[in-house]
Formats: C-alpha cells, sequence, structure tokens
C-alpha cells in the first residue's frame, strides 16, 4: 500500500512514521526546502495542560483591545479577505465556554497519547530529541490572572491531570538562580519538553533509512479526481499515485484542500521565537508567562524564548515590535533574566494553522474516500504530533483509534 503525505512538518512526518511503521509504502512532499515550519522554532513543549482551545470566553474581547498595542500577544488583522472573514465568524461563534467543555477532554486525550507516543520513541535507539519531564510552570503576576490559573488547574485536576499551585517561595526553590517578580505558578507535573530540531532531524532520517521518499521544493499543483477519489496530484516535477493521500500541509491546509473541493477554515497565525546560546542564567523547567503569554524553554545548553498569534495571511515580514514585546516581557517576571534583541537573521517566525474553534482537523473527507487531512493544530502541532500521525495510520488500516476522533472531524463547518 502507498502513502503519499503533503507536508513535511511534525504532522506530516508523524503520519509517515506511523504509516510506515504499519507497512506503508510512503512518500513526503513538501513545498519549500522542509526548514521553515513550525515544527522546527516552536519551543518543544508536550502539553496536556493546554486543554483550553484558542477560541475560549473573553478572547474576542481581549484580542479587540490588543489590536491597538502594537507588542500584544494576539492580533488579528483586519481585512477584506474571504477565508479570514469566514474563520473570523466562526471564531466568534465558537469562543464560548460551551467549546471550551466540549474541546477540553478531546484535547487532553491527545495530548496525553502523544506524550506516551514521545516516551515510547525516546526509549528508540534511532531516537534522542532530549526528551525531559519536567513539566511545565505557568507563572502568574496579577490576582485576576493567579485566580484564572488556580481556577484551570483545579478543572485541569477534575480531569485527571498533575497540577499543582505553587507560592512564589515554592518556585524559588525550584528555580534558585532567578531572581522572582511573580505572584505564584501553577506546575504542571503532567507536561514535558524536547528539542524539536532534533527530532525532526531523526524522524527524517529515519523514514528515508526505512525506505520512505522525501521531496523538498515540491509544491502541489493540482489534483485529479475521478470517481470519487484521489487518482494522483501533480507538481511541477512530478506526478504522484497512491492509496491514500494525507494532506497535512501546515498553514497551508486551507488552499490543499480547496483542490480537493473541501472548505476547511484555516489562517495562519505568525509566531516568533528567538533562541539564545550559552545563556548565563538558565532555567530548569519551562515556563509560560501568562498575562504576557510568552513561552521559554530551556534545551540543552540553549534556551527558547517565544509567543504572539498574529492571525493574518502569509507574510514574511518580521515585526520588530512583536518580537520586543516577547523579549521586554521576560524581566518583568525574572528580574535578572534580560535576553538581548538578536539581529535579524536569527529571529526565527514561522506560521501556526489555527482552526476556528481550536481543535484540529483529523480524519478523512466525507466526499473523497481515499482522502486524509492532518492539519489545524494551532500553537500544539509539536505537542500533538505522534498522537495525530498515529490516529490517521490506524484509520488507513482501518483499526479502531486511540482516542475519540469526533471532535476534529475536517468537515464539522460544512
Amino acid at each position: 500500500m502507498k502513502a503519499v503525505i503533503v507536508g513535511a512538518g511534525i504532522i506530516g512526518l508523524s503520519s509517515a512514521y506511523y504509516l510506515q511503521k504499519s507497512g506503508w509504502q510512503v512518500t513526503v512532499l513538501e513545498k519549500n526546502d522542509g526548514t521553515d515550519n513550525c515544527s522546527f522554532g516552536n519551543a518543544g513543549m508536550i502539553v496536556p495542560s493546554h486543554f483550553t482551545p484558542l477560541a475560549s470566553p473573553g478572547i474576542v474581547a481581549r484580542s479587540i483591545r490588543w489590536m491597538f498595542d502594537s507588542k500584544s500577544p494576539f492580533y488579528v488583522k483586519p481585512s477584506l479577505n474571504w477565508p479570514l472573514i469566514q474563520w473570523g465568524y466562526q471564531f466568534i461563534r465558537k469562543a464560548n465556554r460551551k467549546n471550551v467543555e466540549h474541546g477540553a477532554p478531546y484535547l487532553r486525550d491527545l495530548s496525553l497519547l502523544s506524550h506516551s507516543l514521545y516516551k515510547e520513541l525516546s526509549a528508540s535507539p534511532d531516537f534522542d530529541f532530549s526528551l525531559e519531564e519536567k513539566g511545565i510552570l505557568m507563572y502568574f503576576k496579577t490576582q485576576k490572572t493567579a485566580d484564572e490559573e488556580i481556577h484551570t488547574a483545579e478543572i485541569a485536576r477534575t480531569l485527571g491531570l498533575d497540577a499543582e499551585v505553587l507560592t512564589r517561595g515554592q518556585v524559588q526553590l525550584l528555580e534558585p538562580g532567578v531572581d522572582l517578580n511573580i505572584q505564584g505558578a501553577v506546575h504542571y507535573h503532567c507536561d514535558a519538553h524536547l528539542y524539536p530540531n532534533k527530532l525532526m532531524a531523526q524522524l527524517k532520517k529515519y523514514i528515508i533509512n526505512n525506505g520512505g521518499l522525501i521531496h523538498t521544493n515540491a509544491p502541489v499543483l493540482s489534483m485529479e479526481i475521478e470517481h470519487g477519489a484521489i487518482k494522483k496530484i501533480k507538481t511541477k516535477e512530478n506526478d504522484y499515485e497512491a492509496d491514500v493521500f494525507v494532506l497535512a500541509g501546515g498553514s497551508w491546509l486551507h488552499e490543499l484542500t480547496k483542490m480537493a473541493n473541501m472548505n476547511i477554515p484555516l489562517m495562519p497565525g505568525k509566531g516568533y521565537s528567538i533562541t539564545e546560546n550559552n545563556p548565563s542564567i538558565k532555567l530548569n523547567i519551562p515556563a509560560i508567562l501568562c498575562e504576557a503569554r510568552v513561552a521559554i524553554t530551556p534545551i540543552n545548553r540553549l534556551m527558547r524564548y517565544g509567543g504572539t498569534m498574529e492571525i493574518a495571511s502569509v507574510n514574511h515580514h518580521i515585526n520588530i515590535k512583536r518580537v520586543e514585546g516577547i523579549l521586554e516581557a521576560v524581566p518583568k517576571y525574572f528580574p535578572n533574566l534580560q535576553p538581548k534583541m538578536p539581529d535579524t537573521k536569527d529571529i526565527w517566525y514561522g506560521f501556526r494553522p489555527c482552526s476556528p474553534d481550536g481543535l484540529p482537523y483529523i480524519g478523512s473527507g466525507k466526499k473523497i474516500k481515499n482522502l486524509m487531512i492532518a492539519g489545524g493544530h494551532s500553537m500544539m502541532g509539536l505537542g500533538l504530533g505522534p498522537a495525530t500521525g498515529k490516529i490517521i495510520s490506524e484509520m488507513c488500516n482501518h483499526q479502531k483509534t486511540s482516542v475519540k476522533t469526533d471532535a476534529f472531524d475536517p468537515e464539522r463547518f460544512s
């Protein structure tokens, strides 16, 4: 059996890996050189704690306020762009408590499955991507945020997740080398982190060494559909036939699915990261600065700072104000931690594929029997990658999926 996977990010490579492990011959097509997707520059966090979808109560009001702040963590760029209008309408509809309560158990189960699969991978002699299970600390400065985070921790515990509320003094014991200007933090012991750059290189190596093919600079130009199935997809250089086609094209998923006559709302959410080599002061445990929505991950001899969510069409302009917003937030929590603005060439940015309800798209199309969709994971692509790949493999092999997937129906907005 042959599978063609479109997209060489963590979702595409994970799909290829698990299909290959189950006996499929896999070919991966990547539109660019394979180094600019979010799987490389993200914070490397595996986060069962992130069970709240992006579309949640209060986000619309906050996003309107943030529109007037050039350094804000979330921004929707106004535009007379039909995909953005369509996405925005659905986002507003889904930004409510019902969406959160519906989606939380599904995101939890998907994240926990990924965490388990990452542990399996890290135990394999083919992989060593610096997996560390220290959890993640969610830092808060204000009483309002403290109340919100403590309430979220209570919900997390009802969902079976290990969450511990810590005072400033308790946090200081975990981070003795860092000055703290905080009220406290929630320690999610259920979370973990890894070095995404090593993971991606090792996945590619494994797939190629086991007979798979990965073609870069091979954007899909069109699809040939006959009798309710994709017969072939075409790139500039070649045509590709397969028994199953998996569309895992990240922020280009909307354009890809249009070729298959599907309308899946999705917008790119641009984020930035800065990686500091051999910092003089380094955190022990990955951190999320709640008010600022900034993530900090210590990885080997590195420290990576990341953040912002800029909903707009794909563009390659580096908004220095957004980067400044990330870096300026850090010393507000850790006064003796003051990362410097790097040269522009050292600022990484990527496009997170955001669905309107904050839940990924995982499953088959109703009208095309050999088409699978895997995308829309927003900020959690790295954390949800193995689980998504495993589920895609199970679906292609007509097996019962490891977790329930009905909330991830790719055509739920149709």
